[in-house]
């Protein structure tokens, strides 16, 4: 089921070696950061999760790898404070450009708090949606979306509970923040840019509705 509820592809050039992030009884997992083409031309520099039982000589910086897996999230204290940080969790590595799409997301879950509509200064208009997706042992992913244009107008309509099937990409996006003391930082945010969204009727239920995600990658 949870295969179901989260399937995302990524093919793109490897930007750093994989170096160590963790260990789930006694396998080790390696992090990178993939660079992603769009259509467009822009590129999205992506957190890629792979297992040691799936790394071979081929997966270094510079090289292509194409990956099929899920879309996961996970708590960590950064700065004091905790953040809801997201990974594409490789399952199976596929030959390289043997993917129609470098980037593709389908997601089924549950809104687990109110969308947030809002119009830009040059008069976009965009939802920003969190969805808590199913995982396999009770667990559960939480993603943050984002829709636009008459997308994002259906979204703002939709409710905490509601279940949704969506299509998009995984991608980045640098922002600045203000801190406390008006110093402002860059950073980078990690969501997946929806391009096509229904409603869905008697899904199972979720079985947590929070704004939190696992502490390990498994």
């Amino acid at each position: 089921m949870d295969t179901e509820n989260n399937q995302l592809t990524l093919c793109g050039v490897i930007e750093t070696e994989p170096v160590l992030d963790h260990e789930v009884f006694g396998e080790h997992f390696y992090r990178m950061d993939l660079r992603v083409p769009r259509l467009s031309g822009a590129q999205d520099l992506l957190p890629v999760t792979v297992s040691e039982r799936l790394m071979n000589s081929q997966v270094a910086a510079g090289t292509h790898l194409c990956i099929v897996g899920q879309l996961r999230s996970y708590n960590k204290v950064v700065g004091g404070a905790g953040r809801l940080l997201l990974t594409a969790f490789a399952q199976h590595l596929l030959p390289p450009d043997s993917a129609e799409n470098p980037n593709v997301i389908r997601l089924t879950g549950a809104i687990c708090k109110p969308p947030a509509f809002r119009t830009t200064p040059f008069g976009r208009e965009i939802a920003d949606l969190m969805l808590a997706v199913n995982r396999a042992f009770g667990k559960s992913d939480y993603i943050p979306c984002i829709a636009w244009g008459r997308t994002a107008r259906y979204a703002s309509g939709l409710s905490v509970g509601d279940h949704l099937e969506l299509q998009g990409r995984f991608q980045s996006r640098e922002y600045q923040k203000q801190m406390p003391d008006g110093t402002v930082m860059n950073r980078v945010a990690y969501e997946v840019s929806i391009s096509r969204l229904t409603s869905v009727q008697d899904a199972p239920p979720i079985p947590r509705v929070a704004v939190q995600g696992e502490n390990a990658l498994q």
